[in-house]
């Protein structure tokens, strides 16, 4: 797996925008914090266009991530935000030039295709972190910003989080990947599709339905990509919907329900995904892990 180069003061990084549309007071506060650690920031070309909901269309999307891609001077490469759009651009891109001299590339949620498939594909590590759309806006560095920070110039991070009723103790030391349940979902069966065969798999997602949680934690099952796991890593399921009927557990006991016969070591609650305290996982990264009964710790 290629490590991309540690980011040093003086460097430029680049924003795209791959999925949903974006203004540019949404960003300022974290162009300012980028520039407050030295860094120098260029947008895209096509960053403030609009085509529906959407970034611009699909080639003015995929034409500024390959500039920055490309582009030499560009030395690490944050998307701005989520939402939907990022799966349309994969078939779009050439990562020939990249490959040459990997950078960070940064982002969560729907970005989780693209991480996908740098790490199963082209064995580059990325970083699953806070976008610039989430950055408070009173220009403050929280957590998350904090670790996205270590993480871009080459420190290590070191997470101890609280107890969860539904973890399951144990330890284990393996390759991270994942990201957003429903994008994994939808790339299932895809060459964008990953293998989690002795991984240590993390899921987040938000403003799903909780029956169709279910169905896509019994699609990883059925598919044979929670057998061999070295540990399941669950972070926030926030804001879920219900129907008129019910569906009887929240989204964590959803999915204890589905991996319980399963004896590897599982953690609920993490800080990652659609939450304030969003912290930077290096994915594609060798990680220990040990959950127990006092809390979580997880060296990245």
């Amino acid at each position: 797996m290629f490590i991309p180069e540690s980011l040093k003061i003086g460097d430029k990084i680049g924003f795209v925008a791959p999925a949903r549309k974006i203004e540019l007071q949404e960003i300022e506060a974290s162009i300012s914090v980028f520039e407050s650690w030295g860094l120098k920031v260029e947008c895209g070309k096509s960053l403030f266009q609009q085509d529906r909901q959407f970034a611009g269309t699909d080639h003015q999307r995929a034409r500024d991530l390959q500039y920055m891609m490309d582009n030499p001077a560009i030395k690490a490469i944050v998307c701005v935000r989520g939402g939907y759009g990022t799966i349309r651009l994969l078939p779009l891109l050439d990562f020939t030039n990249f490959l040459k001299s990997p950078k960070w590339i940064v982002g969560y949620s729907d970005i989780t295709a693209l991480h996908a498939h740098l790490n199963q594909n082209l064995g580059v590590q990325s970083l699953h972190g806070i976008m610039p759309l989430n950055f408070p806006k009173n220009k403050s560095e929280n957590r998350a910003i904090i670790s996205l920070k270590k993480a871009l110039f080459g420190e290590q991070n070191f997470y101890e989080i609280n107890n969860y009723r539904l973890n399951r103790s144990g330890k284990a030391e393996g390759e991270i990947i994942g990201g957003n349940l429903s994008v994994l979902y939808s790339i299932t069966g895809t060459k964008y599709d990953i293998n989690t065969n002795g991984k240590i798999l993390i899921l987040e997602d938000l403003d799903e339905y909780l029956y169709h949680i279910d169905r896509m934690m019994m699609s990883l099952k059925l598919g044979g990509k929670l057998h061999n796991l070295k540990a399941l890593i669950i972070g926030g399921m926030n804001d879920m919907n219900d129907n008129k009927i019910p569906f009887g557990k929240t989204a964590y006991e959803i999915i204890y329900e589905v991996v319980n016969e399963y004896r590897y070591p599982v953690c609920f609650n993490f800080p990652v995904g659609h939450i304030e305290n969003n912290y930077t996982i290096i994915l594609g990264s060798t990680i220990k892990l040990e959950v127990n009964e006092k809390g979580v710790e997880f060296m990245n």
